[in-house]
């Protein structure tokens, strides 16, 4: 069981808490990657940007823990099943797997094709399920362990140009909680964090407004929090999420009609 504790006492050594963090190359990835090292984890960080990694690591000499890359791509389920076997025989047992991977391809009716929609749910979904299948193995034969889903506050309903996005968010949105009961019987904590608009080079590509946009930094913050706090669901900023849950219970014709205006 790992440390409730996040910082070190002074009586742990440090690294002794193993995290590994999917999409840590950008973005909300290395800000946790970051933050996490920065409290004295040792961090297993894997994206397919084996450069990005290599900064990650320089950074992290600097901190109180470390940051060790593992390069992959989440959509190779045997690759993946790979290099989380390294990590472990490299560093012990994987105490939090913090899947944050995945991409937005936005489009809508016009360029709507299996092929784009294929290739959503190939990495938010598929590449999440191949990361977590392997370390759950290892958790429940451990009976033991925090896992953390990263989804999107448009899994809560359908938003213009993200069919696919939003579907493959939501499936993992109703993975998580079809997965939590279950989880209870070996121990395993599991958490699910829907955030709204972050400050990242994929949404520095939308050309649309995006309101109560945050840094990736606060966005970090506030995940670490929630895993701290044991908390099922972490999401933010507040005010987005509050929109967007009131959103949920509308009836389709209240909805719809919202929907037209924002369009």
């Amino acid at each position: 069981m790992w440390p409730m504790s996040w910082r070190l006492s002074k009586t742990e050594p440090v690294m002794s808490k193993v995290v590994w963090v999917t999409g840590a190359s950008k973005g909300i990835g290395k800000s946790l990657a970051i933050e996490l090292a920065s409290q004295g984890w040792l961090v297993a960080a894997t994206s397919r940007s084996v450069s990005d990694l290599k900064s990650l690591e320089i950074i992290s000499k600097k901190l109180l823990g470390q940051i060790i890359s593992y390069p992959g791509d989440i959509t190779e389920s045997d690759e993946i099943d790979q290099v989380v076997q390294q990590i472990e025989i490299d560093n012990g047992p994987i105490n939090l797997a913090i899947f944050n991977a995945g991409n937005y391809i936005r489009f809508g009716v016009e360029k709507f094709s299996l092929k784009d929609f294929k290739r959503q749910v190939d990495i938010n979904l598929l590449g999440t399920i191949n990361c977590l299948a392997p370390v759950l193995l290892r958790m429940k034969s451990r009976r033991s362990g925090h896992l953390v889903v990263v989804s999107s506050l448009s899994s809560y309903r359908g938003l213009p140009y993200a069919s696919a996005y939003g579907a493959s968010k939501a499936a993992l949105t109703n993975m998580c909680e079809a997965l939590k009961v279950d989880l209870e019987d070996f121990n395993i904590k599991i958490t699910l964090v829907n955030p709204g608009f972050v400050d990242t080079p994929l949404t520095e590509k939308n050309k649309f407004p995006m309101p109560f946009i945050v840094s990736s930094e606060y966005a970090a913050h506030q995940i670490i929090k929630g895993i701290k706090s044991r908390k099922f669901e972490v999401t933010f900023p507040w005010r987005l999420t509050w929109i967007l849950k009131v959103m949920r219970i509308l009836p389709y014709s209240m909805y719809f009609r919202i929907l037209r205006k924002l369009k």
